[in-house]
Formats: C-alpha cells, sequence, structure tokens
C-alpha cells in the first residue's frame, strides 16, 4: 500500500474516532457516573429516542457500531448498551449482526491493505494456532469465538485469521454463530440493568447482586467460562 492511501486512512481512522470521543463527551458528564440520578435521566434519553423511531434509532445505532469495531474498539460495552436500550433478545440480535459485519469489513481490510503490518506486531502466542485453524478453519474459528477468543483482545481477534488466510465466508458465518452465547449473556445482564434503574430507586451492590435479571445472567457468563476452559483445554493445546 502506497504512503498516500496509508495516511488518508489514518486521517479517516483519527477523525472517526475524535469524533465519537467528542459525542460520547458531549452527552455524558464522566464526573456524573456515580450519581444514580444522572445516569437515570441520561438513559432515558436513549431509551426515549428509541421509543420515538425504533426503526432508524436501531439503523443509526447498527451502523455506529460497525463504525466502533472498524475503530477496533471494546465488544462488551456495546453489547451491554444494547441490551439495555433494546431488551436482551433484540439487543442480541442487533449486537450480533452488526458486530459480524463490522468484524468481516475490518478483516477484509485488514488482508487487502495491512497484512504485513498485522503479521508484524500480532502477539507470537497467537502464531501456535496457525497449523491447528490450517486443518478446519470454520469450527475452529467457531469455537474460537464462542471461548471469547482465548483472552486475546476483541481487535486481536477479528484480524488474526489473516495469518491463516481464513476464507471470507468461514469467517462471517464462525463469527456470526460464535458470538452469539456470550453477546447474549451480556445483552441480559444489560437489560437487567435497565429494569433495576425503572425501580427509581438509588440501589445498593448487593440489592443489584440479587436481583434474579442481574444474577442469572451472571450465572450464564460462568457457565460460558467453565465450559470454555474445556473447550480451550482440549482444542487449543
Amino acid at each position: 500500500m502506497n504512503k498516500n492511501l496509508k495516511v488518508l486512512i489514518a486521517i479517516i481512522y483519527l477523525t472517526c474516532f475524535g469524533a465519537l470521543l467528542y459525542g460520547f463527551f458531549s452527552f455524558f458528564d464522566i464526573t456524573q457516573i456515580s450519581n444514580f440520578a444522572y445516569i437515570k435521566d441520561s438513559t432515558k434519553v436513549l431509551i426515549d429516542l428509541k421509543n420515538q423511531n425504533l426503526i432508524i434509532f436501531t439503523v443509526i445505532f447498527f451502523i455506529f457500531t460497525i463504525v466502533w469495531i472498524l475503530l477496533l474498539g471494546f465488544a462488551s460495552p456495546i453489547a451491554l448498551t444494547t441490551g439495555f436500550i433494546f431488551g436482551k433478545y433484540f439487543g442480541t440480535l442487533v449486537s450480533v449482526v452488526s458486530f459480524t459485519i463490522g468484524c468481516t469489513i475490518l478483516y477484509s481490510l485488514v488482508s487487502l491493505y495491512f497484512r504485513n503490518l498485522v503479521l508484524k506486531f500480532l502477539p507470537k502466542k497467537i502464531y501456535k494456532f496457525k497449523n491447528l485453524f490450517n486443518k478446519n478453519e470454520f469450527f475452529y474459528f467457531l469455537m474460537f469465538r464462542f471461548t471469547g477468543g482465548g483472552g486475546i483482545p476483541f481487535a486481536a481477534q477479528n484480524v488474526m485469521p489473516v495469518i491463516f488466510d481464513m476464507k471470507l465466508k468461514n469467517y462471517f458465518y464462525s463469527t456470526l454463530l460464535g458470538l452469539i452465547p456470550s453477546l447474549f449473556v451480556i445483552n441480559a445482564l444489560g437489560e437487567g440493568i435497565e429494569n433495576i434503574i425503572k425501580q427509581n430507586k438509588d440501589p445498593s451492590f448487593i440489592g443489584i447482586i440479587i436481583e434474579p435479571s442481574i444474577y442469572i445472567p451472571l450465572i450464564g457468563f460462568f457457565v460460558i467460562l467453565i465450559v470454555s476452559y474445556f473447550i480451550k483445554k482440549y482444542l487449543f493445546k
């Protein structure tokens, strides 16, 4: 890739990232993060926007999520937000599909323009998966997604398959299916947080934990961790 194109991509990246940060800090006052009344009022604005026009709000959020993934953003905050705003079922649908599209676009761009850069900077421990994935790239990447990427950051997971030239179709479907369990649990947790805020009381830590809408997703999360441990132990030796 020539130098001018690299500079252009860097400018676009920094501009989009700066715009996202500006939008976030314009909407949220980070100094009020522990103020329950402030959190309740701020989140009500998002819920009201969604209720006014579900389709438009969903499309905007969908596009935002794709851009967020392209900017190498974390997955969990978005999944919590979709669960909070849309509920665990529709939120899971929105997050899984938008994550999958964003990840696939990112993987395509990296494969075309940044492959050598990724190969240079990816942690060496990732290379141990190369021979394993070459045996059955769809199945092993599906399991890799299900286990949360073996502790590898989400952004690195998304570009890792460039080391074994994974087919785009296999990447798309293994990501789509592999993300469902963990994103459903996180969305359920987001919905539980929204239910607590709707109760119009300042909750304590213990009060939050004993809520079924909170502890059931947490149990599901630990179940996924246990299953993931055994999958990693026997499949990703």
